[in-house]
């Protein structure tokens, strides 16, 4: 036979139930303030975004036209060179050029686009579309330009200080920009895809 509970052991269970309940709600509460300040730490999906390579479809892209995508919130030019415009890379003569094969270090050239067409493929030329004096962005690819001693082979004009560049970006000499167009990391993922900010090995 059960002992029968006295007014004070109920008033003291009642206590103890209140107080479990507090605790439980608090922490709940406590779990739930804290789960947005640790995810504050965290990157958000528009930083991930920002600084993940970009696949591009290169089969939209016709023979003498450009496309413009972005990475880490830079413009990136992928420019689909004409036999014609590769003729006129190679042929434009080296002592007109500041950098003619890329070996200044401000923007450093990767090693697989360390070429006289800066490129892994003939075709495709993929540069950072601005320009390495203060960040404007340059008009091409075959704008008009301003100095007629260049002729039509200044591929891309920076319209702010009137730096020229040919079709693989190298600037010309005597011009206010102090390197050639930057290039990406980038490879082929396939011959119609390229993925740019990556240049890992598979």
């Amino acid at each position: 036979m059960s002992t029968p509970t006295t007014a004070a052991e109920a008033a003291d269970g009642e206590r103890r139930t209140a107080v479990i309940a507090t605790c439980v709600v608090g922490g709940a509460g406590a779990v739930a303030a804290l789960v947005p300040f640790v995810s504050s730490f965290a990157p958000s999906e528009r930083a991930k975004a920002a600084g993940a390579p970009v696949e591009v479809d290169l089969s939209s892209v016709a023979p003498g036209e450009m496309k413009t995508v972005e990475w880490r919130g830079k413009p990136v030019w992928i420019l689909h060179r004409t036999p014609e415009m590769i003729d006129e890379v190679k042929n434009t003569a080296a002592d007109r050029l500041a950098d003619p094969n890329s070996e200044r270090t401000a923007y450093p050239t990767p090693p697989y686009a360390k070429n006289t067409l800066r490129s892994i493929k003939p075709e495709y030329f993929i540069a950072v579309g601005i320009c390495t004096h203060l960040g404007c962005s340059p008009v091409g690819p075959k704008a008009p330009n301003t100095d007629p001693a260049l002729g039509p082979d200044a591929g891309f004009l920076c319209p702010c200080h009137g730096s020229t560049f040919d079709l693989a970006g190298r600037v010309f000499k005597n011009k206010p920009a102090p390197d050639n167009l930057e290039v990406p990391p980038h490879k082929y993922l396939s011959d119609a895809v390229v993925l740019i900010g990556d240049d890992s090995k598979a």
